[in-house]
């Protein structure tokens, strides 16, 4: 699991483990992400885009699963 000096909330947790299993980013793509985010869960997505680590239809699907995995 990749952490980098976040909390480490279900919420992050989750999002990680999706990011990695069901987008298959690599650990190096998800830490870039995380150091530039500032520990908001829902800009990690966009930074991942910004750095064209995911694609636009990649982002729709995070954001999909942003919201369908809110409390």
């Amino acid at each position: 699991m990749v952490v980098i000096g976040i909390m480490k909330t279900p919420r992050w947790t989750r999002l990680i483990d999706f990011l990695q299993r069901e987008m298959a980013l690599p650990t190096a793509a998800i830490d870039l992400g995380l150091k530039h985010c500032d520990e908001q869960v829902n800009l990690l997505p966009v930074v991942l885009w910004q750095y064209g680590l995911v694609s636009l239809e990649q982002l729709d699907r995070i954001f999909d699963w942003l919201e369908a995995s809110q409390p």
